[in-house]
């Protein structure tokens, strides 16, 4: 049997991985165009800030893949063919399969702005972008960002290490507020101001402007201001990567449509990670999930699946965390925008540099959110699972402490008030 894994994030070598435990006498070939080797995609802003170099985001030693039987081709896929089993890529070679996982990930979005495609306009996602960036910025002064999702804040400090000023171009009222409660949005605000970030809320881009050569020279708002800059960063979201899938018959959605065992429509065609949309019956509708942890959790269940095993994808307690500059954020379970039924207990420290937010309905804690501190993440997560109540979380919240021998009991009595 030969699984072909096309991508090699962090779905599709978990699954590599998983499935070679699986089955040691299948043959196993990862394709990737972007590197030979997996590395960590979060990690990127801290080689181009210098804190690391790019052998450093290696999770493994090179040598690994070898010693695990898996192969390992640097080529881009340009067709799937699935009647033929057989990837055809750029220059010619052909890769056949007898199982197919795609793994493709995601790319960053473009809204069909005027002047997205020229010279200097870019996306922050994967290492072409990053040597992109790299020789944006040896020509650059100013840069001007779009959107206000989390890797706009990372492309804003990478641009900030290097001396050049960035306008924040965000249209909702108050920074990633369709996500954020409103005090915990209004902190990222004071945040990025404080930070040198120039922040424009609710402005949105018009068009970005040509120096007569192809390059960026500026931006134009809708609301008719010109913006310089040499760097545009388009920083609105990312959406499924699916380049390959043209003419591939296999069928998509936002994503490349899956059942709750990551298969596709095709038979022998498996997706997972950021570029599968699970089809439910639920009410919430499809199931996209695009973080890091879904990924990883996505690729080691698609690998039993592969493997012919009866499985069955149930999402865990939703999680994510970033940082915004040094502000560490955590979120477990459901923590909403707005105010509902729930009753919440939030705490906000007097610097307004921490805050911890408790979401509690009918009795059971449904959600957990701290900005500026760490949380331990298997503590909340059982609480959750148990459906601890809010007296019974806020009494034990030193159990959730990511590194008690640094915590001052003072702030967690404050938490408890």
């Amino acid at each position: 049997m030969q699984v072909v894994i096309l991508g090699n994030g962090i779905t599709g070598v978990s699954a590599a991985i998983a499935l070679r435990a699986l089955r040691p006498d299948w043959g196993i070939t990862i394709v990737s165009g972007e590197s030979t080797y997996h590395y960590s995609r979060p990690a990127l802003m801290y080689v181009f800030m210098g804190h690391m170099r790019y052998q450093e985001t290696k999770p493994f030693p090179d040598s690994f893949w070898s010693e695990q039987g898996l192969e390992l081709v640097r080529a881009w896929v340009q067709r799937i063919d699935t009647e033929a089993r057989v990837l055809e890529c750029l220059g010619g070679t052909k890769i056949h399969y007898d199982r197919l996982l795609l793994a493709t990930g995601s790319r960053s979005n473009k809204f069909g702005w005027p002047g997205q495609d020229l010279m200097g306009v870019q996306g922050l996602y994967n290492l072409m972008d990053l040597r992109l960036l790299a020789a944006n910025a040896e020509r650059a002064k100013r840069a001007v960002l779009v959107g206000g999702g989390l890797i706009g804040v990372e492309l804003a400090e990478m641009l900030k290490t290097r001396g050049i000023g960035v306008t924040f171009l965000v249209r909702e009222t108050s920074y990633w507020n369709n996500v954020l409660p409103p005090e915990e949005s209004s902190m990222i605000n004071e945040l990025l101001r404080e930070e040198g970030i120039d922040l424009r809320l609710e402005t949105e881009l018009g068009e970005i402007l040509d120096d007569g050569t192809g390059r960026c020279r500026g931006v134009r708002t809708k609301g008719g201001e010109e913006i310089s800059c040499e760097i545009v960063g388009l920083t609105a979201g990312v959406s499924p990567n699916l380049s390959a899938l043209l003419d591939s018959g296999i069928p998509c959605g936002r994503g490349i449509l899956v059942d709750a065992q990551l298969k596709t429509q095709v038979d022998h065609v498996w997706a997972a990670g950021d570029c599968a949309e699970i089809v439910t019956d639920g009410e919430g509708g499809n199931l996209l999930q695009q973080v890091w942890y879904t990924g990883k959790a996505q690729g080691e269940l698609v690998a039993h699946s592969l493997a012919g095993e009866d499985v069955s994808y149930t999402p865990r307690t939703w999680f994510n965390s970033a940082k915004f500059f040094d502000l560490e954020y955590q979120v477990y379970g459901s923590v909403p925008p707005q105010k509902g039924e729930e009753n919440q207990h939030f705490w906000l420290d007097k610097d307004r540099k921490k805050s911890l937010r408790i979401v509690e309905k009918d009795g059971r804690v449904l959600g957990i959110q701290v900005m500026g501190m760490r949380l331990r993440h298997l503590v909340c997560e059982a609480w959750l699972n148990e459906g601890k109540s809010m007296e019974y979380v806020l009494a034990h919240l030193l159990e959730a402490d990511f590194d008690p021998e640094f915590f001052s009991r003072s702030l967690i009595r404050e938490v408890q008030a």
